[in-house]
């Protein structure tokens, strides 16, 4: 029999279990809080866009957050620019004179 006073070990389950509960519930509220946020925002971003006389794509109304190919706000997609292919060559021959020399370091 050991010795020491008995221990409570499906008290402390319980408890543990409750505590686990409550915080569950916690987050549940807070999910359905930031729902209703998101809803709010989006909502007056469509009534500034209208105003603004902006078109909404798809994708940035749908996910609520622009991606990087847009520019910043404007809903203009952003013009890469483009690499003519006399630099492309030079850069190629650059990157494999300088992996070359890399490797006869090792």
């Amino acid at each position: 029999m050991p010795r020491g006073r008995p221990r409570k070990k499906r008290d402390v389950l319980v408890k543990s279990a409750e505590l686990i509960g409550w915080a569950i519930g916690g987050i549940e509220r807070e999910i359905s809080q930031t729902r209703e946020r998101l809803a709010a925002l989006t909502a007056q971003a469509s009534k500034l866009r209208a105003r603004a006389g902006i078109r909404s794509s798809s994708a940035s109304a749908g996910a609520g957050v622009s991606g990087g190919s847009e520019a910043s706000g404007n809903g203009r997609k952003r013009r890469r620019r483009k690499m003519s292919p006399e630099a492309r060559k030079k850069i190629s021959e650059m990157m494999k004179k300088r992996w070359a020399e890399r490797r006869k370091g090792k």
